[in-house]
C-alpha cells in the first residue's frame, strides 16, 4: 500500500488539514475571477448589495452583453461560498437580458469577494455540536 500526501488542492477548492479540523476555501479561483473581469484592483465593500436595491426584469439602463454575465454568474456560482449564494441567485433571474443595472449587482458582489478572500469553510471533528447566529436588526 502506497502512503500519499494529505490533499491539498483540488477542482478549484484549497484543503487545508488538522487534526482537529478541515478548512476549505477557492482564494485562488476567487483571484482568477477577479482578474477575468478586470476587478483585482477595485475597492472592496463589505457588503454585498447596497440597500433598497430592487432588481426588476425591466430595470433602466443600457443592455450589456449577455455573454459576459453569464460568464460572470456562472463563475460565482461555483465558488463554495454560502454568503453570496442569495444575491448571485437575485442576479441570475435577469440574465438573459442584463442591463447595467444587473451588472453593477453582479460586480458589487465580486467586491464583496475581494475583500472575503481569506473565507472558507471550516469542518471540525469537535463532538460537540455547537450552532451560532448572528443577527443585526434595525
Amino acid at each position: 500500500m502506497k502512503n500519499i500526501r494529505q490533499m491539498s488542492y483540488y477542482v478549484d477548492i484549497e484543503v487545508k488539514q488538522s487534526e482537529e479540523d478541515i478548512f476549505i476555501s477557492q482564494e485562488r479561483y476567487t483571484i482568477e475571477i477577479l482578474k477575468k473581469f478586470n476587478m483585482i484592483n477595485s475597492r472592496s465593500v463589505t457588503t454585498l448589495i447596497e440597500t433598497k436595491t430592487k432588481l426588476s426584469k425591466y430595470e433602466e439602463g443600457d443592455d450589456v452583453d449577455p455573454s459576459y454575465s453569464k460568464s460572470l454568474v456562472g463563475r460565482c456560482l461555483t465558488c463554495s461560498r454560502p454568503d453570496i449564494l442569495f444575491n448571485i441567485g437575485l442576479v441570475s433571474r435577469f440574465i438573459e437580458s442584463p442591463t447595467t443595472t444587473h451588472l453593477k449587482v453582479a460586480k458589487r458582489i465580486l467586491r464583496y469577494l475581494k475583500g472575503t478572500l481569506d473565507y472558507g469553510l471550516l469542518y471540525s471533528s469537535s463532538k460537540e455540536f455547537k450552532l451560532e447566529g448572528y443577527c443585526d436588526s434595525d
